[in-house]
């Protein structure tokens, strides 16, 4: 049950005095970001096996075009996996009756997981927490991506000027 309180105001601000629940929305989140640590693990796999395959085959580093066709590739592997944690998010809002359609859930997801964070659509008190869980976990997420692609970027640089 939730205890809300009469706004009180402390010199020209109001302060708003809401009990929010911690504990199941931490643990709903906890299990998201899991879930989205194992999705971005098999996107780091597939670029992985990726760069492994291009660089066997010899077309890493062979051409301009074939560099930037790999980090093209790798690129979209990370978007794709971005996606796909969003929508996961996006949907949980919606099992946990945030959002009624889909549409709306899931940008509120990509606000709350770009960390852009307009702040036009909150939720209720209730669920309030998992923004700020899935801001962290979107942050940290696009730092596994960029480490991903600086890798490839960095192996294919290696490949092209190993002989200098």
């Amino acid at each position: 049950m939730m205890h809300y309180t009469k706004t009180r105001v402390a010199g020209r601000f109001p302060m708003i005095d809401i009990q929010i629940p911690v504990l199941v929305p931490l643990a709903t989140g906890a299990f998201l970001v899991a879930l989205t640590l194992a999705i971005h693990a098999l996107a780091v796999l597939a670029t992985v096996q990726l760069f492994r395959r291009e660089k066997v085959s010899g077309r890493a580093g062979s051409s301009t075009l074939m560099d930037v066709s790999i980090v093209f590739r790798a690129n979209g592997l990370a978007f794709i996996a971005h996606l796909v944690e969003i929508c996961l998010w996006a949907k949980l809002y919606m099992i946990c009756g945030e959002f009624r359609y889909f549409g709306t859930a899931i940008y509120h997801s990509a606000v709350n997981y770009s960390t852009l964070g307009y702040g036009d659509i909150v939720m209720s008190p209730s669920w309030r927490l998992l923004g700020p869980i899935e801001a962290a976990n979107g942050a940290l997420m696009f730092g596994v991506s960029t480490a991903m692609i600086f890798a490839v970027i960095q192996g294919l640089v290696q490949i092209r000027y190993r002989d200098l």
